[in-house]
């Protein structure tokens, strides 16, 4: 049995390692960096490099690397080694503040958007001393940020640390109208359950469209899908198991404080749910979480799929986003309080999410928008397209009482009045749980549902982060110049309810009831990446970013372009993978399958006219009517790829493939699908999806 408390951190330059190792000084003025934002200074770096080194250097490492979030969405690595020539013909062991603090990556590759042209080669990475640094394959990692020569964001982490700031700065100046002069600072906390599959290795690797696209292009449904409902929470397989605590393991050696591990709704799928922490942790620990799931599946010869549409009939996977505020006194700024103050304070916390929410609709569709994730919401399994909160029916209820200026009787019958300063003292659980909302309240969070399971939880928690400091921004501004507390208060709360309560809706967002009510409340329903994409460009929205320094106008327009471009890029690479199989696999095992039945049929027909061949010839028929339509539809998929030379705008080639090239690659699909009904096992190439779903 391993010694778990032992094991946890024990490959992290955490805070307890530092207060060992650093002088007292050096510690105090990095510790004040890390809250504050001070400017280290370069004495104070190399004091913390050459303690960082020789920790590093203990822990087997031989190499140092700045790890970093570039706009691919995955994280990206140079590794230096430590060794440093000396006079005498041999090496020592160096490692400086500069190195620490800042590196000098080739940024000509990475995607920017415009923001800098290819042979702009120069980009810097910034130590982040707020995410602790490790060791993992003998490298020491520096969570580091990205940006160009001329100081433009190419990553994901800068923004996300500009926002932290914006709402912390923003809730501060809330926190101090109702008289908490003791809390200094407000972070942002997340924690981001994380859903996968597992497959057998050997089956994923006779299938170019798991390795090319990481999803299935073609499929039947097997005889067994989720109909069922016993793989959910089910008992764990030893194979799964002893996979699941490998990953444990290493997660806990980098301080990834992963909690909960259980099986998921469909076949072949688990989730992995670690606690809150930190916002920008939190992503920095998500994104090891998807190296590590990879890593570790590999060992024990599997593959992790966390692409957010693996399999058609089957649930995608996706990553839930349970987000809220804390003071650095510990209080849960979305807890309900014991005493009316604090009730009012998080009465008016919750008015400046429903007013984000609603007024940014469209901002958190595109902060989860992907080719991968239009495949998965709102098809009966995820969150719609269309963003609205629950917030269950008692909180609901206190809403209409206060925009209705009415009594508000609670569930014990206590009649109490819901003014300014007072709400009722209610359960923490004061909610059920609807798993279909998209934005859900659950006692003392909210839990963002529409993330794909690929997904950086960077680009949500900015937008989260920022629109809500809008709010509180908006609010402050109010209560500061307000001369009646109290009453400004309780007019604020209820012009709130009233502008902005069509964003709340407690029932089932799958049916197609909600559908037709959203579109009355006048809710955006952005069901495609290029239906939401536009939205990012308008002028409240490039307003909001610029008002509180998270992004320009110019690092706006160049993650418009990238992600136009990666959406237009994903389905054009699954276009040209699904050609290729069906010359390549579906062709010769139909032509293979046909001559064997037609050599079968003209056997018996030798041997006796008066032998019945009915079903060998209505095997051929069939098949030979859809090789047919197989052959048209695999014209029409080539022709319509072709097609896409003469486009150059990013926004009409993506609206282009959205509406031609997967139409028609969803039409030869379906054919292929139904030929794998009709063709023998022995015959199709590729395994199936019961051979997929059930190998492990």
């Amino acid at each position: 049995m391993k010694d778990i408390p032992a094991l946890f951190g024990s490959m992290v330059f955490n805070d307890k390692v530092m207060s060992e190792r650093l002088p007292k000084d050096t510690y105090r003025s990095l510790k004040r960096t890390i809250e504050t934002g001070k400017h280290l200074d370069l004495d104070v770096a190399n004091e913390v490099a050459n303690a960082m080194k020789n920790w590093a250097l203990e822990k087997g490492a031989t190499h140092f690397t700045h790890w970093f979030q570039p706009l691919t969405g995955v994280t990206a690595e140079k590794h230096d080694s430590f060794i440093s020539p000396c006079s005498s013909g041999n090496i020592i062991m160096e490692f400086s503040g500069k190195e620490l603090v800042r590196g000098e990556p080739d940024a000509s590759s990475f995607p920017s958007g415009g923001l800098r042209t290819m042979f702009e080669a120069r980009g810097y990475t910034a130590w982040d001393p707020t995410s602790y640094a490790f060791v993992k394959d003998n490298s020491l990692y520096i969570p580091t940020a990205f940006c160009s020569y001329s100081g433009d964001a190419l990553d994901k982490k800068t923004p996300l640390l500009r926002s932290m700031e914006a709402i912390g700065k923003q809730a501060l100046r809330i926190l101090k109208l109702f008289g908490n002069e003791d809390v200094k600072s407000v972070i942002t906390a997340v924690g981001a359950e994380q859903e996968y599959f597992l497959i057998d290795k050997d089956m994923f690797n006779k299938r170019s469209d798991l390795m090319y696209c990481g999803r299935t292009l073609f499929g039947a449904k097997p005889p067994k899908g989720q109909e069922l409902e016993d793989h959910y929470y089910g008992a764990i397989k030893p194979r799964v198991a002893s996979f699941m605590k490998d990953l444990e393991e290493e997660l806990w050696k980098l301080g990834v404080m992963a909690k909960t591990k259980h099986n998921e709704v469909a076949p072949a799928q688990h989730e992995l749910a670690p606690f809150y922490t930190t916002t920008n942790i939190a992503t920095d620990h998500n994104q090891l979480i998807m190296e590590l799931l990879k890593t570790v599946a590999d060992r024990h010869n599997l593959t992790c799929l966390i692409h957010e549409k693996p399999f058609a009939g089957v649930n995608g996977s996706g990553k839930h986003n349970n987000w809220s505020l804390f003071t650095d006194t510990g209080v849960n700024l979305f807890e309900p309080g014991a005493t009316p103050s604090q009730n009012a304070q998080f009465l008016l916390f919750l008015m400046a999410v429903i007013k984000a929410v609603d007024e940014y609709q469209d901002l958190l569709r595109i902060s989860v928008a992907s080719a991968g994730n239009d495949l998965r919401l709102g098809s009966g399994e995820a969150p719609p397209a269309i963003v609205s909160i629950f917030l269950g029916e008692e909180l609901t209820e206190i809403l209409d009482s206060i925009e209705n200026g009415k009594f508000y009787k609670d569930r014990q019958e206590a009649q109490m009045e819901i003014g300014v300063s007072a709400l009722p003292h209610f359960p923490r659980d004061n909610t059920d749980r609807n798993r279909t909302s998209p934005f859900a309240f659950t006692g003392n969070k909210f839990e963002f549902r529409m993330l794909g399971s690929a997904l950086s939880i960077a680009d949500p928690n900015v937008v989260i982060n920022t629109i809500v400091a809008d709010a509180l921004s908006q609010f402050a501004d109010i209560l500061e110049a307000s001369t009646n507390f109290k009453k400004d208060l309780n007019n604020l709360v209820r012009d709130v309810i009233k502008k902005h309560k069509r964003i709340i809706f407690n029932g089932n967002n799958y049916c197609d009831e909600w559908v037709k009510e959203a579109e009355k409340r006048g809710l955006l329903n952005l069901k495609s990446t290029p239906d939401a994409m536009p939205h990012f460009l308008s002028e409240k929205n490039i307003k909001l970013f610029a008002k509180f320094g998270v992004l320009s106008k110019a690092e706006i327009c160049s993650r418009y372009e990238i992600l136009l471009e990666n959406y237009s890029k994903t389905i054009h690479i699954e276009a040209l993978t699904m050609l290729e199989m069906v010359k390549k696999n579906v062709i010769p095992s139909v032509i293979r399958y046909e001559k064997d039945l037609a050599d079968t049929l003209m056997k018996k027909k030798a041997l006796s006219s008066s032998i019945s061949c009915k079903l060998e010839e209505n095997l051929i028929s069939r098949i030979a009517e859809l090789s047919d339509y197989l052959y048209e539809r695999l014209n029409t998929l080539e022709r319509n790829i072709e097609s896409i030379d003469g486009i150059n705008e990013h926004l009409e080639m993506a609206r282009y493939y959205r509406e031609y090239v997967l139409m028609s690659m969803q039409s030869l699909r379906e054919v292929v699908d139904q030929l794998e009904t009709l063709i023998g096992k022995y015959y199709w190439t590729v395994p199936a999806y019961g051979d997929l779903l059930y190998s492990v």
